[in-house]
């Protein structure tokens, strides 16, 4: 693991906008973490859930779910960077989500976070946020979402 980039006061990312702010931790996606969002989701179908049918299939394994991928972007921020004096976030929406690669099981993914725009509030900011997860040895990534957050100070 390594130490998520910190940004010492939410007000500094204003300077900010259009760059960087930070890269996650790698995460493998294992069958156990798909079979429990299938679960708990609904969504039991065969190319996430059924192994043995889905090594016959189009992507020769399982795969994540595509709103897996989007609902591990928390874990991935968490990872990727910090902002030193918010107390409390919560999302807001999101502006844009696309899939562009599945997740095969035993895949590796990680964040890339970009942000798009700022816009104070009272007592905090809104962020959009450009998350990019990538897939380890893929040349596509496997989810690109525009996330809008607020944080507090």
């Amino acid at each position: 693991m390594h130490t998520p980039r910190v940004h010492p006061h939410l007000s500094d990312l204003q300077a900010l906008v259009g760059q960087e702010l930070g890269t996650s931790d790698w995460l493998q996606i294992d069958q156990a973490r798909i079979d429990q969002f299938a679960q708990a989701t609904g969504d039991l179908q065969w190319i996430h859930t059924d192994p043995a049918r889905a090594a016959a299939g189009p992507f020769g394994a399982t795969v994540a779910h595509g709103f897996l991928t989007l609902s591990l972007l928390p874990l991935l921020f968490d990872s990727g960077f910090a902002l030193g004096d918010v107390r409390m976030g919560i999302n807001y929406g999101l502006n844009r989500v696309r899939f562009p690669a599945p997740v095969r099981v035993g895949s590796r993914v990680r964040g890339h976070f970009r942000l798009l725009a700022y816009e104070p509030l009272e007592g905090g900011a809104q962020l959009v946020v450009e998350a990019t997860v990538e897939i380890e040895g893929s040349s596509k990534p496997a989810c690109v979402a525009e996330t809008v957050s607020r944080r507090y100070t």
